[in-house]
């Protein structure tokens, strides 16, 4: 008994040992486990947040066409100017730029219309699309508003930027008024025409030279002449601002920005009644100084009647 009992001692402390490790494994084990995820999910790797994003201008261009400083000049009417952004004719002249959501009209000295010795790439609303023979008088008034900006602007000799009309009330004539004056086209004097100049924003309109013209007279272009023009106190630069052009029987008014106006409520206004009119809106350069050009924005056009 006695001869064994090493050996019982020996075999006791083998297997408490073995115990011992197993335990201390187990808690290990335990521990691991604490550790690792519940699930074997594999997590996603974070989305790609930077995206480019394309901004369109808010201008619906059913019906206005746009004349160009090339050709004779050329133009675009609808519908075929609804597809101005893959139109190789217009393509150079106005685009969108995406980014910033707006309508480019560029423009520089090249071809005039047969009333006019500068250069546009400007738009002509036509009532009817595709058509220049309907047209709306100050009795049944209009309303035109637009937000733009000017992008870029040539300078003169004398380090001075150019000037460029951005929006316009153009007169008609009837064809019966064209043929009481014996005149080849329907042409009739702008009533309104809407600046950048110098980095603000200014008007000017048409007064009659004789207040006692007679009613046929009246219908001539040179019995009209320009007044003293009106310039808004804010100046806009190059940055975005409003404009907005209210008219109704026999009167006018331009508002900046919905916080500066001018109206026009005259005997002129009153009279210029006898004619039909349409507006227009772009970037018609007032220059034809070599090298020179303009590059208008606009971000949101609309009209209504």
């Amino acid at each position: 008994m006695f001869k064994r009992l090493p050996y019982l001692i020996c075999l006791l402390l083998i297997l408490g040992s073995c115990q011992e490790n197993s335990a201390i494994s187990q808690e290990k084990e335990i521990e691991v486990s604490k550790d690792e995820p519940a699930n074997d999910v594999v997590e996603s790797p974070e989305p790609d947040t930077e995206e480019t994003s394309f901004i369109l201008p808010e201008i619906d261009l059913s019906n206005w066409k746009v004349t160009l400083p090339i050709g004779r000049p050329d133009e675009v009417k609808p519908p075929e100017i609804l597809e101005y952004a893959t139109n190789e004719k217009l393509k150079p002249f106005m685009y969108n730029d995406s980014i910033d959501g707006a309508l480019v009209f560029y423009t520089y000295p090249g071809a005039t219309t047969a009333n006019s010795s500068r250069s546009r790439t400007e738009l002509r609303e036509q009532m009817e699309p595709g058509s220049n023979s309907v047209n709306w008088t100050f009795s049944q008034g209009g309303r035109l508003k637009g937000t733009l900006a000017m992008d870029d602007i040539s300078k003169d000799s004398d380090n001075k930027y150019h000037r460029t009309i951005i929006m316009q009330i153009h007169g008609r004539l009837t064809n019966e008024q064209r043929d009481l004056i014996g005149q080849k086209d329907n042409n009739a004097p702008p009533m309104l025409k809407i600046y950048w100049q110098n980095g603000k924003v200014r008007v000017k309109t048409k007064v009659l030279k004789n207040p006692d013209v007679s009613d046929t007279d009246i219908l001539r272009t040179d019995e009209w002449t320009d007044d003293e023009g009106f310039n808004f106190n804010e100046e806009v630069g190059f940055n975005r601002f409003s404009l907005e052009v209210l008219v109704s029987d026999g009167r006018m008014e331009v508002i900046l920005n919905d916080t500066e106006s001018v109206v026009y409520e005259s005997d002129d206004i009153e009279k210029w009644g006898v004619f039909e009119n349409y507006f227009k809106a772009g970037n018609y350069l007032q220059t034809s100084d070599e090298g020179s050009y303009a590059r208008v924005k606009y971000y949101d056009l609309q009209v209504e009647h």
